[in-house]
């Protein structure tokens, strides 16, 4: 457990990824249980291990259709392996896929992209880790890993599962005794929080969480002219190919067609080849049933003719066996016949074959926050900028000595995160895409800059996601010339808060980066004043106000400062607070008396009057306020260069629920700017770090 949150958390959590946490080899301890210590514990007092974050309650079922009282979930018990059958097993005789029988959920996505996993050892056992067992060492404790927004995570579970009527509720094994599949359901439902939120899903969402690689998807009645060169590209870098036949109704769920392919179906496809066939090459493509039977009988079919002018070895290299569930066709038969293909293309780490040519992977966390980042797709030109922008520089083009075209291929994963574990709060995932721009010769090489809004009104995009859509993840593959580009992700409507992460995979090498400021101030010397340079009726005015210590206290500034903005009837304020008050005097306070003389209180009033007039110009609708969609502009037009995160605190900390800022809210964040920039920079040992000690550290917090 961390014990602080906000944003000293997010600090932490960012140093820990930096360090290699999150990595498979380093994956998260999910809730902060360990499985080791667990299971060592519960061996040590005999008693069964019980899991207290996702205890054997309603709850943990779901929350609507599966929820508390439900008639569903009524009579539903929750019972370890051994209270089931007599001698239950984790995997009997290897995982297969008739070890995934689906139960009374929703999660077909799921138990398909499961199955998948079956027919890949080395990546089932990243997810299911060796050792596991009801007979050695059992202590009613399991674990598995799972990948989530670019993090792997280590979830431990207790083996109590759902039963009613004496029989599993949800996943169960063909083979009663085996019980692995069921129990990893369970550990992907405490994932998302119940077992309601896995209901419902895409296949290639349970591809990524079990591999952590990223899935494309393409509508075969509409395949692009290269599908042939994506499909034999994938296959070489080890992709996982998946496609299917698109079911009508229920009633079409496993149908055989009239040449033996089963509709709503995942086959698998494992080889692109072409042959020698009447004088052409015809291209083929292999495609497998997991069930390893029921195989296409049509053209180029295991027993086809076609096979009898190709010359025989020919036939051996691609490996022609007869009803082994794998069989060939032709490649425009299988884009007549089939309706979807799914590629999961695995990261480097998931490979460890030789030959194989890999990915070079990029990934970043980012934020969309109200007022600060959330701009909405480009249909928002006010707003749209504020994104968070990403920049990708393309050097190499790729190799394909049949295209003549100078193009680098790259593909760009947009992922929103946490949504389904959201469900039970209500929340729906949101319409998401990104565009896509090139950097004009002006921009070219910059790093620390953040595109404004101009730029986007007079640019058009160069490419984009194929559509902004309500889904997990928005990923598209993408072609462009050597150059310099900036993404731009975003939700289609403007103010719509998610956190995501975006993946940038290219076949050759690029260089990427987030796009934005540098964070700097160019604050000007501290004004130094004699008491000439005070005018008199200044002092008249001070003298009058400070009484005869000639000194203002934090309670006599705030009386003065809400008398002179209460006379602008053009400023909207709450009036300035007694913390705003003491941040002012801490600012100028140079003799630690805690009062401001005379030469004090002109400095502040001086610098006041400056951000009226700053306020004024960016108050662009007169309204009083200006917009936290501005204020990054505001804040550079006074010296001060902020990144998303500084700009997305400053706007949780001082705009209001419209997201406005007032003028006493603008002056405060800009006291309190000024004041942390400048202890900073007495502490600054030259290289942009400070050492402070615990006392040092706390006057700076408590008093700045």
């Amino acid at each position: 457990m961390m014990p602080f949150g906000g944003i000293a958390s997010k600090l932490k959590i960012d140093r820990l990824k930096a360090s290699g946490v999150g990595s498979h080899d380093c994956a998260i301890k999910y809730q902060n249980q360990d499985y080791e210590s667990l299971k060592q514990q519960c061996l040590e007092s005999g008693i069964l291990f019980e899991d207290p974050h996702f205890p054997a309650t309603p709850s943990s079922l779901g929350f609507k259709e599966l929820g508390p009282g439900s008639s569903k979930t009524r009579g539903v018990q929750w019972k370890r392996p051994s209270e089931i059958v007599d001698d239950p097993q984790f995997i009997v005789g290897g995982a297969t896929r008739t070890d995934i029988c689906q139960g009374a959920l929703g999660d077909c996505w799921l138990l398909a992209a499961i199955g998948s996993l079956t027919l890949n050892e080395d990546l089932l056992h990243r997810v299911v880790p060796h050792g596991q067992s009801f007979q050695e060492e059992y202590a009613g404790i399991f674990h598995f890993q799972i990948w989530q927004f670019g993090e792997w995570v280590d979830v431990v579970i207790d083996d109590r599962l759902p039963v009613k009527d004496g029989e599993l509720v949800f996943v169960h094994s063909a083979e009663c005794t085996e019980f692995w599949s069921g129990l990893l359901e369970k550990a992907y439902a405490k994932l998302n929080s119940s077992y309601e939120s896995l209901s419902g899903g895409s296949t290639t969402e349970g591809f990524e969480d079990f591999t952590g690689g990223v899935a494309e998807m393409y509508e075969l009645r509409k395949a692009p002219r290269d599908l042939d060169k994506i499909i034999k590209r994938a296959l070489e870098r080890g992709s996982l190919l998946g496609c299917s036949i698109d079911i009508t109704s229920a009633f079409d769920m496993e149908a055989v067609t009239f040449k033996k392919l089963v509709k709503g179906h995942a086959y698998s496809v494992t080889a692109l080849k072409e042959v020698d066939y009447r004088g052409g090459m015809e291209k083929l493509i292999r495609i497998r049933n997991p069930w390893g039977q029921v195989e296409w009988t049509g053209a180029w079919s295991d027993n086809s003719s076609e096979w009898n002018e190709v010359d025989p070895s020919e036939q051996e290299d691609l490996q022609l066996k007869m009803e082994d569930g794998e069989f060939w066709m032709s490649f425009q038969e299988f884009l007549r016949q089939f309706s979807r293909l799914e590629i999961c293309n695995l990261t480097p780490d998931a490979l460890n074959k030789d030959g194989l040519g890999k990915w070079h992977t990029t990934l970043y966390d980012g934020t969309w926050r109200r007022g600060s980042t959330a701009g909405g797709c480009r249909n928002n030109p006010a707003t749209f900028w504020i994104n968070p922008q990403f920049k990708i520089t393309l050097m190499e083009e790729d190799d394909d000595p049949d295209d003549n075209e100078l193009a680098c291929s790259f593909l760009v994963a947009l992922m929103q995160k946490n949504r389904r574990k959201e469900m039970k709060a209500g929340q729906d995932t949101h319409t998401i895409g990104f565009a896509v721009y090139e950097v004009p010769d002006e921009f070219k090489g910059c790093q620390n800059v953040h595109l404004k809004k101009d730029f986007f009104l007079r640019h058009q995009s160069c490419a984009r996601s194929e559509t902004f859509i309500n889904l997990r993840e928005v990923s598209t593959q993408i072609r462009l010339p050597p150059g310099e580009y900036i993404i731009v992700p975003s939700t289609f409507e403007p103010h719509k808060e998610a956190d995501f992460i975006i993946r940038i995979f290219t076949e050759k090498h690029s260089d990427t980066q987030e796009l934005d400021e540098e964070v700097s101030a160019d604050l000007p010397d501290e004004e130094e004043l004699t008491e000439d340079d005070v005018d008199d009726s200044f002092k008249a005015m001070f003298q009058h106000l400070a009484g005869d210590d000639m000194e203002i206290s934090v309670f006599e500034l705030k009386t003065i400062l809400n008398r002179v903005v209460a006379k602008h009837k053009d400023l909207k304020t709450d009036g300035f607070g007694m913390e705003a008050c003491r941040q002012m005097v801490n600012l100028m306070d140079k003799d630690g008396s805690g009062k401001l003389g005379v030469l004090e209180f002109q400095i502040l009033w001086n610098k006041i009057r400056n951000w009226l007039t700053v306020f004024r110009q960016h108050d662009l609708d007169k309204s009083g306020t200006i917009s936290a969609y501005e204020l990054r502009i505001a804040l550079e037009s006074t010296g001060y260069k902020l990144n998303n995160k500084l700009i997305q605190v400053l706007v949780a900390r001082y705009a209001d629920s419209d997201m406005g800022i007032d003028f006493d809210n603008f002056v405060c964040c800009l006291v309190k700017l000024e004041a942390m920039f400048r202890f900073f920079k007495a502490l600054d040992q030259g290289d942009g770090t400070a050492e402070m000690n615990l006392g040092e550290w706390l006057t700076m917090t408590m008093c700045g």
